[in-house]
C-alpha cells in the first residue's frame, strides 16, 4: 500500500512533541504553543535564522527525553506525570529544588520506602535525581542526532535543565555560555505554562520574578516589551498548523531512507519507556516484515508492516511507567489505561497524511480476528493481512522477552501460545505460520571493544536490571558485575544506564 503524500521532518519532530505532552501528562499541543512563543520571542529579539531554526527544533524536542526515559523517575517518584504537573510552580534551584524533590520522593509508597529514598537523596546530594535529569537530556540529544539535526540542536538539548544563574543540572553552563536557543526555550516553556493557567499577567509575573535567575534578563525584558505580540491569539491558534508553517526548512521532504531511519529511532525511543522492552520495536518490525515477505506480499506492504512495527508502541509513552513495570496483575483501572496505547499511537501519527496507512496498521496490533481486541474491536475483513502479521509478530516477540512479572518464554512455549491463539480464532493462522517460520535463531552479537561477557552485562544493564539481578542471571559475584560495569562505562564513554541502552540500540545488540 503506497503512501500518497510526502513526509516532512517538521511533521515528524512536531509529532514527537505531542508524544512529550502525553508522557508528561500535560495538555495536548502544549509544546507546540511553547514553540510558537519561542519563535515569536526570537523574532522580537532580532535573532538570526540559524538561531530561529535551532530554537524551533530544540523547543519541539526539549521535553521528549522526559516523556520516554521515565522508568527511573517512576521508581523514585511514583506516577511521573504528577511530578511534571508540579514542576513549573516554583523557581527550582538549591534548597527549593531539594524540598521539591523530597516532597515527591516515594509518593504513594510505604513510609519506610519514602524514608529510605529521602535518606539516600540527602546522603548523595541528590545524585540519583541528577542522573535521571541528565539521562533525559542525553536521550533527547541522541534522538536529535539520529534525525540529523546537527550540533546546533543537539548541544542546547544537553542544557535543558541548566539555568541562567548557573544553578541548574548538571551545572556546567550559565549566562551567555548557554546556547541562545535553549535560553529562548526556557522562557517560552514557562510563559506558555503560566499563560495557560493565569493568563498574560501570570506569564509576565513569572518572567519578572525569575529574571536573572532562571531566565536571561535581556530576553525577559524583550518579552515584557513585546508581550502583546508574543502572546497574540495564543488561546485560539491551531498550534499544529502554526508550527508546521514556521518550519525553518520550508517543508523539506524526507527521502524514503531518511524516513526509515527516523521511524526506527521513534521505535527505539518508545522502548526506553520500559527497560525490559528495549529492542522490542525493532524486533517486531524485523519479524513482521520477514513474515510478510514469506507470504509473498507486495513490496509496499512489506515496507508498510516494517514501518508500522517500528512505531506501533509509541503510544506507550502516554501511560505511566508504573503500569508497564508492575510486578503484580493489573487492576481494572491499570488495564484500561494500558489498553489506550494503540489509540494513542494512532492519535500521535494522525497529523501526517504521508503516514496514514502506517498509523492505521500500527494502531491495529492489539486487534483480533474475533473482535475481542482493542482499541476499536475490529474483526474479520476489517483487518488486512499487514495488521494480522503485525499482531502475530508482536505477540511472538513479546513472549520471548522478559517482563517485570515473568521470565521470557522458550521458543516452543511461545509457539504453542501463538498456535492456540490461531486455533481460537483470535490470530490469523497464515500470519502465525509465517511469523513462526520467520523466527530464526537470533545471532549473538558482540559490541566492538567489549568482551562477550561485557556485552552480556551491557544488555542486562540496558534492560534495567540491578547489579544483584545481573550477578544472579550470569552466576557471578556482584563485585565481578561492578568491575564489568566500570570497564563498560569507560570503553563506551558513558555514565548512565540510558546512555548504555542507547549504545546497545545503535549497535543492534538488542
Amino acid at each position: 500500500m503506497k503512501e500518497t503524500a510526502p513526509v516532512r521532518l517538521s511533521e515528524l519532530v512536531a509529532t514527537l512533541s505531542l508524544v512529550a505532552d502525553l508522557g508528561m501528562g500535560r495538555p495536548m499541543e502544549r509544546v507546540l504553543r511553547q514553540t510558537v512563543i519561542a519563535l515569536r520571542l526570537a523574532d522580537a529579539a532580532g535573532a538570526d535564522e540559524s538561531v530561529r531554526a535551532a530554537a524551533y527544533y530544540t523547543s519541539l524536542l526539549t521535553w521528549v527525553g522526559c516523556a520516554a526515559d521515565t522508568s527511573e523517575l517512576a521508581e523514585l517518584f511514583g506516577d511521573e506525570t504528577e511530578l511534571y504537573a508540579d514542576s513549573h510552580d516554583g523557581d527550582l534551584a538549591g534548597v527549593a529544588m531539594a524540598m521539591f524533590v523530597l516532597r515527591h520522593l516515594g509518593r504513594g509508597a510505604p513510609p519506610l520506602r519514602r524514608a529510605a529514598l529521602a535518606g539516600q537523596f540527602l546522603a548523595t546530594a541528590g545524585r540519583s535525581v541528577q542522573q535521571v535529569m541528565q539521562a533525559h537530556c542525553q536521550s533527547a540529544s541522541e534522538l536529535a542526532g539520529r534525525l540529523d539535526l546537527g550540533a546546533d540542536v543537539c548541544r542546547p538539548l544537553l542544557q535543558s535543565f541548566e539555568r541562567w544563574d548557573g544553578r541548574g543540572i548538571p551545572g556546567e553552563a550559565g549566562g551567555a555560555d548557554l546556547d541562545l536557543a535553549i535560553r529562548l526555550v526556557h522562557l517560552a516553556d514557562n510563559v506558555e505554562a503560566f499563560h495557560h493557567t493565569a493568563g498574560g499577567d501570570g506569564a509576565a509575573a513569572v518572567a519578572r520574578e525569575r529574571r536573572g535567575t532562571q531566565f536571561d534578563p535581556s530576553l525577559v525584558d524583550c518579552f515584557l516589551q513585546h508581550r502583546a505580540d508574543v502572546l497574540a491569539g495564543l488561546d485560539h491558534i491551531r498550534a499544529w498548523d502554526e508550527v508546521i508553517a514556521l518550519d525553518p526548512q520550508l517543508g523539506a521532504r524526507l527521502s524514503e531512507a531518511d524516513l526509515d531511519r527516523a521511524l526506527q529511532a521513534f521505535g527505539d525511543f518508545a522502548d526506553l519507556k520500559s527497560p525490559p522492552r528495549l529492542g522490542h520495536s525493532r524486533g517486531v518490525a524485523t519479524l513482521a516484515a520477514a513474515a510478510a515477505g514469506r507470504l509473498g506480499l507486495p513490496a509496499d506492504d512489506v515496507r508498510l508492516v516494517r514501518r508500522a512495527g517500528w512505531v506501533h508502541d509509541i503510544g506507550m509513552i502516554g501511560v505511566p511507567s508504573g503500569i508497564w513495570n508492575a510486578t503484580r496483575p493489573w487492576s481494572l483501572a491499570q488495564a484500561e489505561r494500558a489498553r489506550t496505547h494503540p489509540y494513542l499511537t494512532e492519535r500521535m501519527l494522525a497529523g501526517m497524511p504521508g503516514l496514514a496507512a502506517v498509523a492505521r496498521c500500527a494502531a491495529q496490533h492489539h486487534e483480533r480476528l474475533d473482535g475481542s481486541g482493542y482499541p476499536h474491536g475490529l474483526s474479520g475483513d476489517a483487518l488486512p493481512m499487514p495488521a494480522r502479521l503485525l499482531a502475530a509478530a508482536d505477540v511472538r516477540h513479546a513472549l520471548g522477552e522478559p517482563r517485570p512479572h515473568r521470565a521470557p518464554l522458550t521458543r516452543d512455549a511461545a509457539a504453542g501460545i501463538l498456535t492456540a491463539e490461531a486455533r481460537a480464532g483470535r490470530l490469523d493462522p497464515d500470519a502465525v505460520t509465517a511469523v513462526l517460520a520467520s523466527d530464526g535463531q537470533r545471532v549473538r552479537r558482540t559490541a566492538a571493544g567489549l568482551t562477550a561477557r561485557e556485552t552480556e552485562v551491557l544488555l542486562h544493564l540496558a534492560r534495567g536490571r540491578t547489579n544483584p539481578e545481573i550477578a544472579a542471571a550470569l552466576t557471578v559475584s556482584r563485585k565481578t558485575v561492578s568491575t564489568h560495569l566500570e570497564h563498560i562505562y569507560a570503553k563506551l564513554g558513558v555514565t548512565t544506564r540510558t546512555q548504555a541502552a542507547l549504545v546497545a540500540l545503535r549497535r543492534g545488540l538488542t
